[in-house]
């Protein structure tokens, strides 16, 4: 039997509409739905997105509410089966961008709900996620400084431990600067866009 494709909500933070993020989010986009699977698309600033959050919206305050913002995204997301995020990575970490769309979209109600007898639990559980970062520097020296390690403790593992998201992969491009060769953008996209195909076809596959 087949496996049902997923439904895939791309997460997008990047101000330049030209950039590198924006080119692989594109590839993986396309080559996703070509696959069959349905895709929703949220380039954060080109929706506007505010990445702050507010005291109203902070889970201890009393009468707490969901902005009108956040509810449009989780209606938009929350149907997803996977959520792939792209996004550069600045001073080795996430954006502040992507980081609010996070703590504003993903916090209670949506990635966690609280439990009468104390502590959270997971709202995301048996759905995926997967990252696509990039950075100037070379990846051997993101991996060598130890950020490398430390983004992925300190964001990734903890993300989906909160969520119960399970993560499948976080890819890191190093080496990306002004005046990048269109080859080399090229090259990328193409294996971006063949790990779409992948995720697509091997979905549900409980191997």
């Amino acid at each position: 039997m087949q496996n049902p494709a997923p439904r895939i909500a791309v997460i997008v933070a990047h101000p330049r509409r030209r950039s590198f993020t924006i080119a692989m989010s594109t590839a993986f986009t396309e080559a996703a739905r070509a696959a069959g699977a349905e895709v929703v698309e949220r380039e954060l600033y080109r929706l506007g997105f505010d990445p702050r959050l507010r005291a109203g919206e902070m889970p201890d305050h009393p009468g707490a509410k969901v902005r009108p913002d956040v509810a449009r995204e989780r209606e938009a997301i929350g149907g997803a089966d996977v959520f792939a995020f792209f996004y550069p990575l600045w001073f080795n970490a996430t954006p502040a961008m992507m980081k609010g769309y996070v703590d504003r979209v993903f916090g209670k109600g949506f990635g966690y709900t609280a439990q009468q007898q104390g502590g959270n639990q997971p709202g995301l559980p048996g759905r995926k996620m997967i990252t696509f970062t990039s950075t100037g520097a070379p990846q051997a020296w993101v991996e060598s400084s130890g950020a490398w390690d430390a983004m992925q403790t300190h964001f990734d593992q903890h993300f989906a431990a909160v969520t119960g998201l399970e993560i499948i992969a976080h890819h890191n491009i190093g080496g990306v600067v002004g005046g990048l060769r269109k080859d080399v953008v090229q090259r990328h996209a193409e294996a971006t866009a063949e790990r779409a195909r992948r995720l697509v076809a091997a979905y549900g596959d409980p191997a």
